[in-house]
């Protein structure tokens, strides 16, 4: 009776650790997608603000600034 019982707590215990593993993995999975798509949108939002810096430069360096005064 007595190895009975201890064959059925260890079945539940196997079970038990399995599910928690199982578990832990999909959360690892889902955390790691969440980190992946932050990722990539802060690599689009560096280059967009790359884009804007080189933009700002080009308007206000010495020589652009004199051409359009030379155009007005």
């Amino acid at each position: 009776m007595r190895s009975r019982f201890r064959f059925v707590f260890i079945v539940f215990y196997v079970t038990a650790v399995l599910i928690f593993a199982v578990y832990l993995r999909s959360a690892s999975n889902l955390i790691f997608h969440k980190l992946y798509t932050i990722s990539i949108s802060q690599n689009r939002l560096k280059q967009q603000l790359g884009n804007k810096q080189l933009r700002l430069e080009n308007l206000i360096n010495p020589v652009a600034v004199s051409q359009r005064l030379d155009e007005q």
